[in-house]
């Protein structure tokens, strides 16, 4: 495990050396870039580990008292927060600003607690639900429109007893929750690390470093808190999870959502793709590619909605794409009667677009999914024949979520 102690002396000793070879940086410019030096994407995240790392009691583990404690609250809108993970925090509301006020003035321990409806700027009890997060606070930042960015990182699943804010502040009484002795699951562990793992890849995301990696991690509730805080879910799907105290049970939930294997395609997307096959197969190609998929999509009732959305010409992209396909793969031949694979690409994108329509709540695959999941395969020509009619990742997703009424 690297040691992160040292980084702010690291970041002084480059920032000197430079300043004697006539190169002059800033003293923030030099901490992110030790930070990337030590594989850390900036410099808050770094942060957020080194103060995880110490044992100064401001940052030392949280422990509830027995019984019922009480703490300042943070009421999140748009935010389902999960244990171990830090989360930068907005805030605007005044009386969440004098809970973080007051906070800081103490152990900087403070409630995190979810809204039950985003709407309602005055929540009460009723107004939000009954499992919450204790977190530390670790930074906080005043920007130039008078909001507060904080930084908070996740310790632990709590039960919010009571919930006020008629004192002029947000308080919360809460109480502890214990998982228990850590279960014994490797296998589930594994599967659902490998899911995660293609997950991540299908939406290109960019995880944050986690000590241990989560395929050696042995507590499966950490795991799926892992897990839960990055997949894309509806609030009231992750509210669910946070509040599923069964860790074996909780790693379960987010395993299923993982499993993109229970989504069916549609059946004209079961057409299409069979279209794309036979595009290969009848120009003796040994691959079929994103452009063969793209060919058939143009003749899928559900993609070609979004696609007549964007004012795509038909006729001209058809004819690019055949001339592209006969002129430019001819030499990708193989020998008759075999039939043409998929490449990794187009694997990549039937991945991507499954992803995308469970995040949509669909029952099923679309044409219209897998239509958007081609653009993130910029060095593809596929994507530059339908940039070249201005028809872009951005105009195909307004589409998708117009045409449904969805998030």
């Amino acid at each position: 495990m690297r040691d992160f102690r040292d980084a702010k002396a690291m970041a002084q000793t480059l920032r000197e050396n430079l300043t004697t070879k006539a190169v002059t940086i800033s003293h923030s410019e030099s901490l992110e870039l030790i930070s990337r030096v030590l594989g850390v994407a900036d410099w808050n995240t770094l942060s957020a580990m080194l103060q995880v790392g110490r044992t100064s009691p401001e940052t030392a583990t949280v422990k509830l008292q027995a019984g019922t404690s009480s703490y300042p609250a943070i009421p999140l809108r748009d935010l389902v927060p999960f244990p171990t993970t830090t989360y930068p925090l907005f805030v605007g509301r005044e009386k969440t600003i004098l809970a973080l006020k007051d906070a800081f003035e103490r152990q900087r321990e403070v409630v995190l607690a979810i809204q039950k409806n985003e709407t309602v700027d005055e929540p009460g009890f009723e107004d939000i639900y009954d499992v919450g997060v204790l977190a530390q606070l670790l930074e906080i930042q005043r920007l130039d429109d008078g909001t507060l960015r904080v930084l908070a990182q996740g310790r632990q699943r709590v039960v919010i007893q009571r919930f006020v804010g008629e004192t002029g502040s947000y308080r919360a009484d809460v109480t502890g929750v214990s998982e228990g002795p850590i279960p014994d699951e490797p296998e589930l562990i594994q599967r659902a690390v490998k899911r995660f793992e293609s997950y991540v890849s299908a939406h290109d995301m960019r995880v944050p470093p986690i000590w241990p990696p989560l395929e050696r991690t042995l507590d499966p509730g950490r795991v799926a808190d892992v897990i839960a805080s990055h997949i894309v879910l509806p609030i009231s799907e992750k509210q669910k999870l946070l509040a599923t105290l069964d860790p074996v049970k909780r790693l379960k939930c987010a395993d299923a959502f993982l499993d993109l294997s229970t989504l069916p395609l549609s059946s004209t997307l079961h057409a299409t793709r069979r279209r794309a096959i036979e595009y290969a197969d009848q120009r003796g190609h040994q691959y079929a590619t994103l452009e063969h998929l793209l060919l058939a999509l143009v003749d899928d009732a559900d993609a070609a909605v979004v696609l007549r959305d964007c004012n795509a010409d038909f006729g001209t992209l058809k004819a690019d794409l055949i001339r592209y396909l006969d002129k430019e793969l001819k030499n990708l031949m193989i020998e008759n009667g075999k039939n043409g694979q998929p490449t990794a690409a187009f694997v990549r994108v039937s991945q991507r677009a499954a992803v995308h329509a469970q995040e949509l709540g669909w029952s099923e695959v679309k044409g219209s999914n897998t239509l958007l999941a081609i653009f993130p395969e910029t060095r593809s020509p596929a994507v530059r024949l339908l940039s070249g009619q201005g028809i872009t990742q951005k105009l195909v997703a307004a589409s998708i979520t117009g045409n449904t009424g969805s998030v």
